[in-house]
């Protein structure tokens, strides 16, 4: 997405074999994004749950970037409940917000939509690595 950010091509394998899923800071905070292809979708036609859930999980990083202060980190919980199907017809957004943050956790949560239909709320923990 022109504009926006990725981890970098390959810093991800997952992530760069799934998305590409992209963020963007602003002065309201970060938003996420990914533009969904027919590989992203389910039998029944509608955005993946399993797609859904790899850009929430991208998500609660991109959210902590600033919290994480360039340690490295993994995802000890992810929180999803699905609220509607998402299509390829738009853009999938996110935007979210850290809650609290401690000398080795950042917590996190926030929504996923798609032409301001609200597809998946979510929460989860990060565990900050040793350097």
């Amino acid at each position: 997405l022109k504009g926006w950010t990725t981890w970098g091509q390959g810093a991800d394998p997952f992530e760069t074999a799934n998305g590409p899923f992209c963020f963007l800071a602003t002065e309201g905070g970060v938003r996420c994004a990914f533009q969904p292809r027919r590989e992203h979708l389910n039998g029944a036609g509608a955005v993946h749950g399993g797609a859904l859930m790899s850009f929430a999980d991208f998500s609660l990083f991109a959210f902590a970037h600033n919290a994480l202060q360039g340690a490295k980190a993994v995802t000890l919980t992810c929180n999803c409940e699905f609220l509607a199907p998402g299509s390829c017809d738009g853009l999938v957004e996110a935007h979210g917000e850290v809650l609290r943050e401690t000398r080795s956790l950042v917590f996190a949560r926030g929504l996923v939509t798609q032409k301001a239909r609200a597809l998946l709320a979510f929460s989860g923990t990060l565990k900050k690595m040793p350097s």
